[in-house]
């Protein structure tokens, strides 16, 4: 019984020293939660504004031969996809969810595809399972960062226009609320277009120098600009995810502490009834 005793104490304490973590690791994911939400929230008019330029620079007949703009005409045209997971781990199921996407997607594909990983759990996914990443990207950091963006997003334009990529694909997690974050595949390059609501408007501009010029400068950004909204929603989704994880590992653990000592009290009065028990035995034994 004694030792009963002892194997409930030292899982508490072991339980107890989890929830600790836990709480912590829950506290630090809701404050870079906060900061990741805020930068969603403010780039998403700045990349629907830059959409609607697009649309008018489009309407007014620019951008017929932009190559970024121009779906190519291939017999076997290749696919790139752009897997977007995290370093870490201990995020419920916001790996798991963005790499069971990943593989429907490679699933359903009929042309030739190459795979582009950026964050470690979605690239070593993939190599345990004998497919090696085309370009792959980790160690990140916790914040989705612009110059970092542009770099991928470089590399990605310069494998479409040497025709190393005929399309290129995102599958990224979008936030929605700090709980509920969804798997989502969009088409990056070559960009589609533009939505009749952003491309048909009444209103005659004037660009300077010219419509073809300012596009020129305007690809390449929305481009950056789209594929950076997505970094920022998919750490946001990160950070949430983690959030909710270690707030049920936390709860779970409470529950768990209160069953311990709930069974540690019960095993505690046993071994005291039992004394008093054979207290009382050997006195009448005495008589």
């Amino acid at each position: 019984m004694a030792e009963n005793k002892k194997a409930i104490l030292r899982r508490r304490k072991a339980v107890q020293a989890t929830q600790k973590i836990t709480r912590a690791m829950k506290m630090v994911a809701a404050a870079k939660l906060r900061r990741a939400q805020d930068r969603v929230l403010a780039a998403r008019p700045y990349a629907r504004e830059l959409s609607r330029m697009l649309g008018r620079l489009v309407a007014a007949g620019a951008g017929k031969e932009h190559p970024l703009l121009r779906a190519r005409e291939v017999d076997e045209p290749k696919v790139g996809y752009v897997v977007i997971s995290a370093d870490r781990g201990l995020a419920g199921s916001y790996n798991v969810n963005i790499i069971r996407a990943a593989q429907e997607a490679l699933r359903r594909e009929t042309r030739p595809v190459k795979l582009i990983t950026i964050g470690r759990k979605a690239r070593d996914f993939f190599v345990k399972r004998g497919v090696r990443p085309f370009r792959e990207w980790v160690g990140l950091g916790e914040e989705a960062r612009w110059p970092v963006a542009r770099e991928i997003v470089g590399e990605l334009i310069q494998l479409y226009l040497s025709g190393e990529l005929d399309e290129v694909r995102i599958l990224y997690t979008e936030f929605i609320n700090p709980v509920t974050q969804r798997p989502t595949e969009i088409q990056l390059l070559p960009l589609p277009a533009p939505a009749e609501a952003e491309a048909g408007s009444l209103v005659d501009y004037i660009y300077e120098p010219s419509p073809e010029a300012v596009l020129e400068r305007l690809v390449p950004r929305y481009v950056e600009t789209v594929f950076f909204q997505t970094m920022l929603e998919a750490k946001a989704s990160e950070h949430g995810a983690r959030m909710t994880a270690m707030g049920n590992a936390t709860d779970n653990a409470t529950e768990l502490i209160a069953k311990l000592t709930l069974q540690y009290n019960r095993a505690r009065q046993a071994a005291i009834t039992k004394e008093i028990s054979e207290i009382v035995g050997g006195a009448e034994a005495l008589k």
